[in-house]
């Protein structure tokens, strides 16, 4: 079974924010992981649009509605769940569609509605290549945004 996911790489002016999770919702459960860094991303819910899904990941992640939408990737990135992480949320992968974003307000003003999200921060290209934990999501992000 596909698992239907959302992520949001959201600039501001030449930054891209970036989060740090540590909870992860497993099938309406919530459980500690290491830490990850990643941009905002979350499961699509049934009969949900992805832009809606997408929208409230964003306000869910960083506490924030202030985003002018830019473009939907047609790309996605795609990966299949370890074993182990399979027969608990009860997915065999997942499909990640990407969204560009600009934040359009203060943001010291972001705060995670949330407990899954420990940080969030605006950082240079060169930081997020440096950070993001999943090397899918790098790769996306070098390959549409490279010259940024």
């Amino acid at each position: 079974m596909i698992r239907r996911a959302v992520g949001a790489i959201v600039t501001y002016g030449q930054q891209f924010l970036i989060i740090h999770k540590v909870k992860i919702n497993t099938g309406g459960r919530k459980v500690d992981i290491k830490g990850e860094w990643d941009f905002v991303k979350g499961g699509v819910e049934d009969n949900e649009d992805l832009k809606q899904a997408i929208l409230r990941e964003l306000e869910e992640e960083t506490g924030s509605t202030n985003y002018k939408f830019i473009k939907q990737f047609d790309e996605k990135i795609c990966f299949e769940f370890p074993s182990n992480l399979r027969n608990k949320i009860g997915f065999d992968r997942q499909e990640t569609t990407l969204f560009h974003f600009e934040y359009v307000s203060d943001p010291r003003c972001l705060k995670p509605l949330d407990n899954e999200i420990e940080e969030i921060m605006f950082v240079e290209k060169e930081e997020v290549l440096k950070k993001l934990t999943h090397m899918d999501t790098k790769e996306f992000f070098g390959k549409y945004f490279s010259t940024f």
